[in-house]
């Protein structure tokens, strides 16, 4: 799947729902979905900086797509960066950088979140397109 029609998906599930109480539930439930970054990648270099809770990020190439795994220590962070991840992991990394991520206001949640949550969404994305880069870099 690309990752428009992953976009697609997500926005169809977050339609089903009737109310903010309900989505954020999803979103939870999404976040016990995600699979878990090694230990040994909870470091400090693997910590996305602006985020208001931990969030880890590690991303490795294979067959020319990233695949990213992460952690938080908060649930709806979690949530947040399990979308994240189902979006653009499996994805190459010119994939990554080209795509948009208009998605997330057609779900709503930038505006539901606080402004430092918003801003830790906006720095995972951001951490999860400099991954990309440096693998275009290398290449």
């Amino acid at each position: 799947m690309n990752i428009r029609e992953i976009q697609e998906e997500i926005i169809d599930e977050f339609s089903m729902f009737d109310d903010w109480e309900e989505r954020f539930q999803y979103v939870i439930d999404l976040g016990k979905t995600l699979p878990l970054i090694a230990a040994q990648y909870k470091t400090d270099e693997n910590t996305i900086k602006g985020c208001q809770s931990k969030v880890w990020l590690h991303s490795e190439i294979k067959d020319g797509k990233v695949v990213f795994t992460a952690d938080s220590d908060a649930i709806i962070t979690k949530g947040i960066i399990a979308i994240l991840i189902r979006v653009f992991s499996h994805q190459t990394p010119e994939e990554i950088l080209s795509a948009n991520t208009d998605f997330i206001d057609q779900i709503g949640l930038k505006e539901q979140l606080s402004p430092t949550r918003a801003n830790g969404l906006v720095s995972m994305i951001k951490q999860i397109k400099m991954y990309a880069l440096a693998y275009t870099a290398k290449k």
